[in-house]
Order: structure tokens, then C-alpha cells, then sequence
């Protein structure tokens, strides 16, 4: 049965003080609950092992926000996948499209970022979506396809299963517009497929795949009320823990 999951991206938000005050509101929202789903935050470098000291991560996950294509070496200013694991994360986002679009992150660099996670026992939530443009000439399945396939078709069977899909319409992140239910239970479902052709039906009916873009509070429950939709990544409502948490009990 493959997980339910509201992740929280906080992207370049917070100071550390910020930071990890809103880490111990989510983490003292959930001490006395019991969600229907997975809860994550994935937060800037600066802030993981802070974090970490101040969260119980058998209720709240703890991820970065991306990771390097290298293992080590003379990469100024890089993180590698080995010292987002030494923090004690667990997870980190891939592909996101402000990582594409700013940093000219490509399928290439991004199998070798996976690859490194994987390889330090880091779970990707590997980010795939379209740009308004290619919604409306109808080429969105194509893009989200070769997005898939490009950078994570190499991996096993067994690799494969160790990762989250997050569907994002790069049109609806940050802009206040969010694909209908039904659209995103259109393409979520179209993703599945995709994975069934390559790895069969157990591992794509295993695969969590999560929406991203203007979810919130509002109209979580709908998203998260179609079949193949298992949850969010979340940006903006997730610097606010009450927002935030609005979420995840919309299961």
C-alpha cells in the first residue's frame, strides 16, 4: 500500500531562529495527533541539523532542499547527498522546476543526484511538471514523460520503488492558481501509467506521487480526495505550522 505524504518545502525562508521555532510548532502540532499520512519538512541546509536536534522524527520527516551531483571535492559552496544524510535527513527534493528553470539543472544532473542519494540511503521527492505553455498546446505528457524516463528509467526496479514523484504545474507554483482535482488526477494517473509500462503495476501502484502548486487548507481535502493523488508537496502554507498542519489533516 503505497503512503500517504504532506511534505513542506520551505525553499530560501526562515532565518535559523525562524526556522527552528516553526519546526517545533509542526513537531508539538503532532505529538498529540495521529495523521492519515506521512508529514515531512524539508528545510535549508543552514537549518538540518539545528532542526533535527528539536523534532521527534518518528512523527515529522526531516529533508533538504536539494543535494549535489558530485560526491565530494572542489565544489565551492555545494552540499553533497553524504552531508545532508550526516545531519540526519532522511529526505530530499530533486528536479524541482526553480532548480530547473534558475540553475539549469538538467535530466542528466539530476540522475546523478539521485543516484547519490539513493547511494546514502536519502529518499528523493523527485519534482516533474509542465510550464503553462506546454498545458496548453497539449504537449504536458510529454514533457512530464521524458522527464521521468530521462532521469530515473536507469534505476532498478528496486531503486525505483524508493522514490516520491511530486507532480507540479510549474504554472500554479507560487501563483495563487491550482490545477483542478480532476486535472490532477488526470495527469497523476497518466504518471502511473507511465511507471506501469516500464516497472509493472505493483510498482507503480507503490509509487507515491504527490501534488504541488497552491495547495493549501482549502482545497487539500479535494486533491487528496482523487485515487491517485497521495499528497502534497507544500511551499507557502508551509511556513505557517496551523497552515500547514490544515493540510495534513485534510486526509
Amino acid at each position: 500500500m503505497r503512503k500517504k505524504i504532506v511534505a513542506g518545502n520551505w525553499k530560501m525562508n526562515t532565518t535559523l531562529g525562524e526556522g527552528v521555532g516553526l519546526a517545533k510548532d509542526v513537531n508539538e502540532a503532532l505529538k498529540n495527533a495521529t495523521p492519515k499520512c506521512d508529514v515531512i519538512i524539508c528545510v535549508p541546509f543552514t537549518h538540518l541539523a539545528p532542526v533535527n536536534d528539536v523534532i521527534d522524527q518518528n512523527k515529522l520527516g526531516l529533508g533538504a532542499e536539494n543535494c549535489a551531483d558530485h560526491v565530494k571535492g572542489a565544489y565551492t559552496g555545494e552540499i553533497s547527498a553524504e552531508m545532508v544524510a550526516s545531519t540526519g535527513a532522511k529526505y530530499v527534493i530533486l528536479g524541482h522546476s526553480e532548480r530547473r528553470q534558475y540553475y539549469g539543472e538538467t535530466s542528466e544532473t539530476l540522475k546523478e543526484k539521485v543516484n547519490l542519494a539513493l547511494a546514502n540511503n536519502l529518499t528523493p521527492i523527485f519534482c516533474i511538471g509542465e510550464v503553462l505553455e506546454e498545458r496548453e498546446n497539449g504537449t504536458y505528457h510529454d514533457v512530464v514523460k521524458n522527464q521521468i524516463v530521462e532521469a530515473l528509467f536507469d534505476l532498478s526496479a528496486e531503486d525505483f520503488g524508493k522514490i516520491i514523484l511530486a507532480y507540479e504545474p510549474v504554472w500554479a507554483i507560487g501563483t495563487g492558481k491550482t490545477a483542478t482535482d480532476d486535472q490532477a488526477e488526470e495527469i497523476h494517473a497518466y504518471i502511473r501509467g507511465v511507471i506501469a509500462d516500464k516497472y509493472g503495476k505493483e510498482v507503480a501502484d507503490n509509487t507515491s506521487i504527490l501534488y504541488g502548486g497552491s495547495c493549501k487548507p482549502s482545497n487539500a481535502a479535494q486533491l487528496f480526495a482523487k485515487p491517485n493523488v497521495d499528497g502534497g508537496l507544500i511551499g507557502g502554507a508551509a511556513l505557517d505550522a496551523q497552515s500547514f498542519m490544515g493540510i495534513v489533516n485534510a486526509f
